[in-house]
């Protein structure tokens, strides 16, 4: 075992914020379409919540936000003339394309890439896949920026390896860490990758969803284990329930969160609850660990109110006491079932004795929740020295991107403010000086 801290990458949201309803089967995100949004006061939001973390002694850093709109998706399906021409005729002729190109959703970092912390790989690195999201249009661009800003983080190829994404085909459909979870006995040790599932591409006569789109594969979680080199007892894989996806549950970190050896987790989360929990405990004993389930019954907190209220889209974190602190949205503090039980989870003596809630509103209403925001990755003291310095949250970064926020962002933008050739100015003006400020030159291709 070597000492190891896990260090959240919370996404950085970027000025082009908008609700444009892209995500089928994100039920937040289409009860919101066409709404007017804060990409200001989103930007803050978030800022505000790294802040506090990293104040609070929790390892925080940050991902950049992408190059907006995406002129090459742009172009790429037709649209000519100059950036402005761009811009009109995709708005006259094709305004959800253009929310596409305008996407924000690389805020959401649990989908920007799977981690495989050193202790679990072959070859003792920090391994990175970022996600091909091939299930969304406005999201299947983003993992080319992704490995961009992961290798330039990451440079140091002894220590870190950024692999492309999987094929951008059905069959490899990867949505990254929202449907991953590691657990250990500690972040140093060796650990037990669970590897959550919505289809069996090669197994037509596997349980699937009849309603919304089950965007992970298995094949697509096979091909990660394999490429970080994980052993076979060290990656378990799971299927999510297909009923759950259905009900609006459209990646597992909406019905479980897992830290250390605790698995929080409804008893509709799996397809085979038992079975899953079974594998789990054999993995981790291998491991050395043993497995700490915390069960949400149907009869506490109903689908319906986990999907509204985010419960399960809560970060996990471990504490210097040994227990954790669960970090909740402020929809969980509002929902009457949720705040109950929440108030007897704390209670209860279990591993968890303290919440942490964030007005993450501006992210809530497109669907994402703390756990979205953040991308985990266990790193020892020399990998933590390794990796850029620049994206480390603290004190003195925290004010300068708020002044670069309240320098750049609107805080309103309807859905026809994306054909302004101006907010396209205001993004790459806001990007290049970005890259100053985090010291990442030619992060972009502007």
């Amino acid at each position: 075992m070597r000492p190891a801290r896990e260090y959240n990458f919370d996404g950085l949201v970027g000025p082009s914020h908008n609700y444009a309803g892209l995500s089928f089967g994100n039920v937040a995100s289409f009860n919101n379409v066409k709404s007017a949004s804060n990409p200001r006061l989103a930007a803050l939001q978030g800022l505000a919540k790294m802040r506090a973390l990293a104040q609070r002694g929790f390892a925080q850093a940050l991902l950049p936000p992408q190059d907006r709109p995406n002129f090459r998706l742009l172009r790429s399906l037709g649209f000519t003339g100059s950036d402005a021409d761009v811009l009109a005729k995709a708005y006259k002729e094709s305004p959800v394309i253009l929310a596409c190109a305008y996407s924000a959703s690389p805020m959401w970092t649990a989908n920007a890439a799977t981690v495989s912390p050193s202790a679990d790989t072959g070859d003792g690195r920090v391994h990175f896949t970022p996600a091909n999201l091939n299930n969304k249009l406005h999201r299947a661009f983003e993992h080319t920026q992704s490995a961009r800003s992961l290798r330039a983080i990451f440079h140091d190829e002894r220590r870190f390896a950024v692999h492309d994404a999987l094929p951008g085909t059905p069959a490899f459909g990867d949505e990254g860490a929202a449907n991953h979870t590691r657990l250990c006995a500690a972040h140093g040790d060796r650990g037990v990758e669970m590897f959550v599932y919505g289809r069996v591409e090669f197994d037509p006569s596997a349980p699937a969803p009849k309603r919304f789109p089950a965007r992970h594969t298995l094949e697509a979680s096979q091909a990660v284990a394999r490429l970080h080199g994980l052993d076979a007892g060290r990656a378990v894989f799971i299927q999510q329930n297909p009923d759950v996806i259905d009900q609006g549950v459209f990646h597992n970190d909406v019905i479980a969160v897992g830290n250390a050896n605790v698995l929080f987790y409804h008893e509709q989360a799996f397809a085979d609850e038992s079975a899953t929990l079974a594998s789990l405990r054999a993995a981790m004993a291998g491991a050395g660990a043993e497995l700490q389930a915390v069960r949400v019954d149907t009869g506490a907190v109903a689908v319906a109110d986990a999907v509204h209220s985010y419960l399960f889209n809560s970060q996990l974190l471990s504490k210097p006491t040994g227990k954790m602190a669960l970090v909740i949205p402020q929809e969980c503090r509002e929902n009457a079932a949720v705040d109950s039980y929440l108030a007897g989870l704390v209670a209860s003596g279990g591993p968890v004795d303290e919440l942490i809630h964030f007005d993450l509103r501006q992210s809530m209403r497109n669907g994402g929740g703390p756990a979205c925001l953040r991308l985990r990755v266990a790193l020892t003291d020399e990998e933590a020295g390794a990796m850029h310095q620049g994206v480390v949250m603290t004190e003195a970064l925290y004010h300068t991107l708020v002044a670069w926020v309240q320098k750049y962002y609107r805080d309103r933008l309807e859905p026809a403010d994306l054909a302004d050739p101006r907010l396209a100015l205001e993004v790459r003006a806001a990007l290049e000086e970005l890259t100053r400020i985090l010291g990442l030159p030619g992060l972009y291709e502007l």
